[in-house]
């Protein structure tokens, strides 16, 4: 498929979105970078950082690669510093360019340490999970996350181009394939109700990987994020609506302890919470929430948020970026493909927590079992 371009104020990137587009990574490397730095952590570098370099080689450029532990518990600024303990090891000079190869921990990562290093410099966004390709390594938002608060120290930073490579999705976990449908749903629910509905008729597809149906989703939603940064691109206004479902969702993150369920997990749940609490307030249909819960459920991730007590809960989203003067904000809907951010009366949120909080098992494992035979019978 044709690239889907990025407008934005340092000028415009493609997204080049096809299967096998790893070995044909070397088009997107800018003409004048002198070496090249890949930032992977093992299990991707064990799985894709071989086809990588031998893509890389055509262009006789020094290639680093730089492994770092994976997940959101070392998403921070010690493995940052690793980072820059090679990258100034090296001598990196400004025309250096660095490669993220990974899911959004990575891409987070790397282009945090790139738009630091030396004031900034070029990056690359190769993200290898669904979550990522569909959300994370498109926009530019880089950030590690601090004990008190996730992406909280961060900038807003722009690929030089995205490439996404339809193929490695095969080696996903089944786990982060489910995880990574929550933010495609997302887009349908916020922007797009023809979507959302193409979702629901096509989810034994996208969770069976079905290579058609990935490519449309993921194609789909890389031009409504394009679209919403394009017009925003610093969540100045519009673009704070990409982060439906956050809310709750960065919550339950924090109060697990990051890593415990994986960031499309507990958005998931978020986007059911975020229904219930949108009919509260803005009047969401009955049938709708329903709606959303049932595909949640479809994608094998969960609905019930895990009871923190609810002066736990508040605490932890009075951390979330979107809170303004100590009032939380929410993303909520009036309509599936309608959303806006507002606070919400503090009633209305204590009564969306009772109905969607619960005493469950926090082993994703077993709760992705427990789905996928509720989907099955």
């Amino acid at each position: 498929m044709a690239p889907v371009n990025v407008v934005t104020s340092a000028g415009q990137y493609p997204i080049h979105i096809a299967p096998g587009r790893l070995q044909h990574i070397a088009d997107s490397v800018p003409e004048n970078a002198t070496r090249l730095v890949v930032i992977s952590n093992p299990v991707v570098d064990g799985f894709y950082g071989d086809m990588l370099r031998q893509a890389l080689a055509s262009l006789n450029k020094p290639v680093l690669t730089i492994i770092v532990a994976d997940g959101e518990s070392f998403k921070s600024l010690d493995t940052l510093n690793i980072i820059y303990d090679r990258m100034l090891g090296e001598k990196l000079d400004r025309r250096a360019v660095v490669l993220a190869l990974g899911g959004g921990v990575i891409g987070d990562m790397a282009g945090f340490a790139a738009a630091t290093y030396m004031r900034g410099i070029r990056y690359m966004q190769i993200p290898t999970t669904l979550l990522a390709q569909v959300d994370s390594s498109v926009g530019g938002k880089t950030a590690v996350n601090h004990p008190l608060g996730k992406n909280m120290i961060g900038a807003f930073y722009q690929p030089v181009s995205v490439d996404i490579d339809i193929n490695v999705l095969r080696t996903l976990p089944a786990r982060e394939v489910s995880a990574g449908l929550a933010e495609v749903i997302k887009y349908g629910l916020i922007l797009d109700r023809e979507f959302f509905e193409w979702c629901e008729n096509n989810v034994k597809q996208l969770v069976a990987l079905d290579a058609d149906a990935l490519a449309y989703a993921i194609g789909r939603c890389c031009e409504l994020k394009a679209q919403v940064v394009s017009e925003d691109e610093k969540e100045t206004g519009l673009r704070a609506i990409l982060n439906l479902g956050h809310t709750f969702g960065h919550a339950i993150e924090a109060g697990l302890g990051f890593g415990t369920w994986l960031h499309g997990e507990a958005v998931a749940c978020g986007l059911v919470q975020a229904a219930v609490l949108s009919g509260k307030v803005l009047g969401l249909p009955s049938t709708d929430i329903k709606r959303v819960r049932a595909l949640v459920r479809a994608i094998g991730c969960p609905d019930i948020a895990p009871d923190f007590g609810e002066s736990t809960w508040l605490d932890l989203m009075q951390g979330d970026k979107k809170t303004e003067g100590g009032e939380i904000r929410y993303v909520l809907m009036s309509a599936i493909g309608k959303a806006q951010v507002r606070a919400a009366p503090l009633k209305l949120v204590q009564e969306t927590l009772s109905l969607t909080v619960g005493d469950i098992a926090i082993d994703r494992d077993f709760q992705q079992g427990q789905a996928m035979a509720q989907n099955q019978a």
